[in-house]
């Protein structure tokens, strides 16, 4: 069953499934030639809103050994795709004029693809020095993600491009990343397997 948190703008109600504390674990395999590297490693992903027409995004990952040494963190914004309009605040801290746009479920339907789903941008940092953006679409519990543009600092390691996949089965929150670094294709990376604990 999905649990919908109806608290938030009305854009966010095609995300509302996500929103909530989610923990469980997963694993890291990714293959380079006749190499792999292979970890299992602990989960805490947050979903929550701010009165803004998107979810802000925290995942923390440590290492499943004796002293559960932290692994590695990401933080990001996923919203519904749409033009910016004069109601929305911004570029910076410029404020919005007039209504913000989409505030009821009516306005937000008129997003919905010819398919059934609704198409998201996500925006992904990590203190690594890799920024990924992200476009796909969530389609009742499921949302399928691809990046549009990867950027990343001089002094981070490889990383050209990913997907992600995120689906929410029988009350657990699964996800698959499938990357492309360090001089590899895209392949697979990492899953897990997440439980809403708040």
């Amino acid at each position: 069953m999905i649990e919908l948190d109806t608290s938030g703008p009305a854009e966010l109600a095609p995300l509302s499934w996500l929103v909530g504390l989610w923990e469980g674990t997963g694993i890291v395999d990714y293959k380079f030639g006749e190499e792999s590297r292979s970890v299992e490693f602990g989960q805490r992903i947050s979903f929550t809103h701010d009165g803004l027409p998107h979810l802000n995004y925290n995942s923390y990952t440590w290492l499943l050994d004796d002293k559960q040494t932290p692994h590695v963190t990401e933080t990001g914004y996923w919203r519904l795709r749409r033009p910016a309009t004069e109601g929305d605040p911004g570029p910076g801290l410029l404020p919005a004029i007039g209504e913000r746009p989409y505030g009821t479920a009516d306005d937000v339907e008129t997003l919905r693809t010819a398919d059934g789903g609704f198409e998201i941008e996500v925006s992904i940092v990590h203190p690594s020095g890799i920024n990924e953006f992200y476009i796909g679409e969530v389609k009742g519990p499921r949302i399928d993600l691809a990046t549009d543009a990867v950027m990343r600092t001089e002094s981070a390691k490889e990383y050209t491009a990913a997907t992600r996949m995120y689906g929410l089965v029988e009350g657990h929150l699964l996800w698959a990343w499938d990357i492309a670094a360090l001089g590899q294709d895209l392949r697979t990376h990492a899953s897990g397997r997440l439980a809403r604990v708040e």
